[in-house]
């Protein structure tokens, strides 16, 4: 099982990279974890599981118990984006509108594919060192002009 892990920082850029490892399992939202729980590179770092979402793209609720599936009738926020037929404004919401939505619980099972970090210590390298091929800049290729 592939886990696709996302760290972000404070400044708001995220580092992404994948690990086979299973020591994730059966931990909850929310919950702190050692950098050296992921991989040996983070040691001393210190990160908060934010959020989940498993193989079918369910997202982890901290509201639900377990690691199973369940049917929550939902008002706009976490799990709930889209806006509803018929209205044209972007940011306008009726009010009352709720929807029941499937979402999994909070705990990290087998069945979970993708998990997000916050950052809350930092260790003794910066994050931008630990992922070096994630901090270089897109490279633009030079747009030649039409001859005519």
């Amino acid at each position: 099982m592939v886990l696709k892990i996302n760290i972000s920082e404070k400044s708001g850029k995220t580092y992404k990279f994948e690990s086979e490892e299973q020591l994730l399992l059966e931990k909850e939202l929310g919950g702190k974890i050692e950098g050296s729980e992921i991989t040996p590179d983070l040691s001393g770092y210190e990160f908060e599981i934010t959020g989940a979402s498993d193989k079918s793209g369910f997202t982890s609720f901290l509201n639900v118990e377990g690691i199973g599936i369940k049917k929550l009738l939902l008002t706009y926020g976490k799990g709930m984006h889209k806006k509803p037929k018929g209205e044209k404004k972007k940011g306008s919401r009726p009010k009352g509108l709720r929807k029941r939505k499937t979402v999994r619980g909070k705990i990290i099972s087998e069945h979970t594919r993708q998990i997000n970090l916050k950052l809350i210590k930092e260790g003794g390298k910066k994050l931008s060192e630990v992922f070096p091929e994630q901090n270089k800049a897109p490279e633009t290729t030079p747009v030649e002009p039409k001859a005519e």
